[in-house]
């Protein structure tokens, strides 16, 4: 009687790492193919794709603003005003570029790399 999970299987030592595949596919794979078949039967201007849309655009914001103003890992040593000024570019870049994720990601990119770069000759 020995502790901890043992298995003699076909896949030997590999078995967790197998299991956590298979199961994290069909966990995930089983959601994307229902989300296929419901979605392709609703109409784009439907109130509860309305109601998808922004949930989704309310996690995006939430998770921006956490990176923002609770950053961790070395995100948490750049400066919050450098931090706000990436993202108030990439805004900027995104709504003047007609939208456009790829130029307003780009934008805010730049501007915190680059300040990350120039910031301790400004702040020194």
């Amino acid at each position: 009687m020995g502790g901890g999970l043992v298995y003699d299987g076909d896949f030997g030592p590999w078995w967790p790492y197998v299991f956590v595949l298979v199961a994290g596919f069909l966990a995930t794979e089983i959601w994307r193919w229902a989300g296929v078949f419901v979605g392709s039967r609703l109409s784009e201007d439907s109130a509860f794709v309305g109601w998808v849309r922004a949930v989704a655009t309310a996690l995006v914001a939430g998770v921006i603003a956490k990176l923002v103003l609770e950053p961790s890992g070395s995100l948490a040593d750049v400066p919050v005003v450098l931090r706000l000024a990436a993202a108030a570019a990439g805004f900027v870049c995104w709504y003047v570029a007609r939208r456009n994720l790829v130029a307003g990601i780009a934008a805010a990119e730049v501007v915190l790399l680059g300040g990350w770069h120039v910031w301790p000759s400004l702040a020194g």
